[in-house]
């Protein structure tokens, strides 16, 4: 029996209320949190005037009654879904969100379950999900691969000469960059973080004030020569 028979919703489901926790386990080491929180800051500063997304980390998706007993599948590490009013959610329940599922899934790699999510979430987010797109990085051997579904089956997305991965969903390339994933433009420009963006702004003010003091040096330099020379630059 394939997985998505086997996860296939029953007959007459009474699906459960609302407001359903998520019960993701712990992530495994402060590294898979920071690289959550990574993509989660870099993508709401670069979608900051959109209201009609959702993205979350290790958040629970709950999709069927069954889902909700099921201990073989937890929710992804990272999602996005697209269309949908921008506010904060205890889970994800597709029968209440207008049947939207995530348009993108990172997962990230460790070694208790890098086998389940190359096998059996793939499949699910192929089969049952219908996922546009489903990347994966390991941070600790740097291995990232995505895929897009292509006539419904996950098909692997080429990558450009410096390794990223073109997400259509995200317009956006992901890639691999000092051990950890991020997003680029289409133009090559690195997406920053809040931090980043900050530090960056600050070094285009030193960089003008430096400017503005040494033309101010030059022309005190200049008036002092004018004058050696019995000429008031205060009337040229």
């Amino acid at each position: 029996m394939s997985v998505a028979q086997e996860l296939e919703p029953v007959a007459d489901i009474i699906f459960p209320p609302g407001d359903i926790e998520s019960h993701e386990p712990p992530l495994e080491s402060d590294l898979y949190l920071r690289q959550i929180i990574l993509l989660l800051q870099c993508l709401e500063w670069w979608w900051q005037n959109r209201n009609d997304f959702y993205a979350a980390g290790n958040l629970t998706i709950y999709y069927s009654q069954r889902q909700l007993k099921s201990e073989e599948f937890r929710g992804p590490d990272f999602f996005v879904v697209r269309g949908c009013e921008k506010k904060p959610r205890k889970s994800w329940v597709i029968w209440q969100e207008d049947g939207k599922y995530p348009n993108i899934i990172v997962e990230l790699l460790s070694p208790s379950t890098k086998a389940t999510d190359k096998g059996l979430k793939k499949q699910i987010y192929q089969d049952i999900f219908r996922t546009p797109e489903y990347f994966w990085f390991d941070s600790d051997n740097l291995e990232f691969v995505g895929f897009h579904l292509v006539d419904g089956n996950y098909q692997p997305i080429e990558p450009n000469p410096q390794g990223w991965l073109w997400s259509q969903q995200l317009e956006l390339y992901l890639g691999v960059q000092n051990n950890q994933l991020r997003y680029f433009t289409a133009q090559g420009e690195l997406v920053p973080t809040p931090e980043e963006l900050a530090a960056q702004e600050k070094q285009r003010a030193d960089e003008e004030k430096q400017r503005a003091e040494q033309e101010k040096q030059r022309a005190e330099r200049l008036a002092a020569k004018l004058r050696e020379l019995n000429i008031d630059p205060d009337i040229l």
